[in-house]
């Protein structure tokens, strides 16, 4: 593995590493594109189908995010994982001219943490509705959200509105070990009953 991670440095620049087992490459938006079409045509790598995109919010870090690409060879039965830092303003080529799937996984990590891939064919929401206000994996995302959808009997259709909670937002959590259930679970009677021994009935 570390054999193979010299030989993609050597040939694209990227910072090769082995973690939990796995390589990894670290580029810059600007060499992404090359890396990944290295990686799927050398006879070395051949990591044709790229498995996903997906996203990593570092809130206190100037560059917030952390783009990762895992790739699959199929041929080489190997994995690698790219990965780039970006931020809210600096947008990611787009691997779709590289890989189809990337299509989808980019959508999906810009709804998710707003970041901009460019060029893309269609970059639009897809998991969130229309009109949904702000990316809800990034850490300062409210845990309530900022609007909800509400079917609406005087419109006859759908309205988002802003949320509007009417008591303080509390956490019951009757199961936790810390703070422990005072009266009996259902399923709980049947833990004090005493097991019968080997050969009794």
């Amino acid at each position: 593995m570390e054999e193979l991670g010299t030989h993609i440095a050597q040939a694209t620049g990227a910072t090769p590493s082995v973690r939990l087992g796995e390589l990894m490459l670290e580029t810059t938006p600007d060499r992404l594109l090359a890396l990944l079409s290295f990686l799927r045509d050398d006879p070395k790598c051949l990591f044709k189908q790229l498995v996903d995109v997906c996203g990593v919010d570092w809130p206190d870090r100037a560059k917030r995010f952390d783009v990762v690409y895992n790739l699959l060879s199929l041929k080489n039965n190997q994995r690698v994982r790219v990965k780039l830092q970006t931020d809210e303003s600096t947008p990611v080529p787009s691997a779709a001219p590289l890989f189809n799937s990337a299509t989808w996984f980019e959508r999906e990590t810009y709804d998710l943490y707003g970041v901009w891939f460019s060029d893309h064919p269609d970059l639009r929401r897809i998991l969130t509705d229309y009109g949904f206000e702000g990316h809800p994996l990034r850490k300062d995302f409210p845990l309530t959200g900022f609007v909800e959808v509400w079917w609406d009997d005087e419109q006859k259709r759908v309205v988002n509105r802003p949320v509007k909670l009417q008591q303080e937002f509390r956490r019951f959590d009757f199961l936790s070990p810390w703070e422990g259930a005072r009266q009996v679970l259902p399923g709980d009677e049947k833990a004090a009953e005493k097991a019968p021994e080997k050969g009794k009935s």
